[in-house]
């Protein structure tokens, strides 16, 4: 007998999972710009609020404690620790759009490599996908007058590479919402860690609490709720769908940053977005298309 749908319309559903996404990119960098905390306390305060958020929703389901204890693994804590890590460090020089693209582009070509590396054999379509996104990540770091800070650049594609690792790590088994509940767990003590080598090191002990709340809010709401409300929807989406639906989360958050943080549209930002998202968006379409399909009349 199959499951029943999740009580929620699934458009809705989707919409808000990306806003979710997005919502991540701008209040990082809200809270970096401003000064209102430092990426240290940040990342820790994300993945306690997140830890917790995930925590309770996993034990709201039959048998959630032992199937998150069964699924944890310090492996797969250290990458999602990795990722909030150098995506908080990131934000404090770069812009949110910029630092999103960024990250797909790095989450993109880690996934691709991780393919070959476990034996698969990439067709030519995904082939052009994995180039595009390198080839955006090189406009990105172009030379020139509006080049964005090459450290914080560096930082995100680490933190996209961790994600990357943290989501095939995810490949070998086990149930998503415990799997990601128990990372979280794990990883929330090495947060609090390097606060503390970050307080020690000079980032500032004093935080202005809509800092704290930023920090909070990308934990508990847009990473902990997001991740869970897309897992649920998941299953009710065609892996062409849900690849191309988080094509828009650069998208989205550009108009956030705009909106939000006054970020500016720029040519780079559009080349970048066009090799990256277009590239790889096409390579997902024609990666999906029956073989009959794909033959010339």
């Amino acid at each position: 007998m199959t499951s029943p749908d999740p009580p929620f319309p699934l458009l809705p559903a989707v919409l808000l999972t990306l806003l979710a996404f997005a919502a991540n990119s701008i209040l990082g960098r809200l809270a970096m710009a401003e000064g209102l905390i430092g990426p240290g306390a940040f990342t820790a305060l994300r993945l306690g609020a997140g830890a917790l958020v995930l925590a309770a929703l996993a034990l709201s389901r039959p048998s959630g404690r032992a199937a998150a204890r069964a699924t944890a693994s310090p492996a797969s804590a250290v990458t999602l620790f990795l990722y909030a890590a150098a995506f908080s460090f990131a934000y404090l020089r770069i812009d949110a759009a910029i630092g999103a693209l960024a990250l797909f582009a790095s989450v993109q070509a880690t996934m691709f490599v991780g393919a070959l590396m476990g034996g698969e054999r990439p067709g030519p379509a995904r082939w052009l996908g994995a180039l595009s996104a390198l080839a955006g990540l090189g406009a990105l770091v172009a030379p020139g007058a509006a080049a964005p800070d090459g450290l914080a650049l560096a930082l995100m594609a680490v933190s996209g590479a961790a994600w990357g690792c943290f989501s095939l790590i995810g490949r070998r088994g086990g149930a998503p919402l415990p799997r990601m509940a128990g990372a979280f767990a794990l990883a929330a003590p090495l947060g609090f860690a390097l606060w503390g080598v970050a307080a020690l090191a000079g980032e500032s002990g004093a935080m202005d609490p809509r800092g704290a709340a930023l920090a909070l809010a990308s934990g508990g709401l847009t990473s902990a709720c997001g991740y869970a409300l897309w897992y649920a929807i998941l299953p009710r989406l065609r892996a062409t769908t849900a690849a191309l639906a988080q094509l828009t989360v650069p998208l989205i958050t550009l108009g956030g940053g705009m909106a939000v943080l006054g970020e500016p549209l720029t040519w780079r930002f559009v080349v970048a977005a066009v090799l990256v998202l277009g590239g790889v968006g096409a390579a997902t379409m024609v990666a999906e298309r029956p073989p009959a399909a794909r033959k010339t009349p």
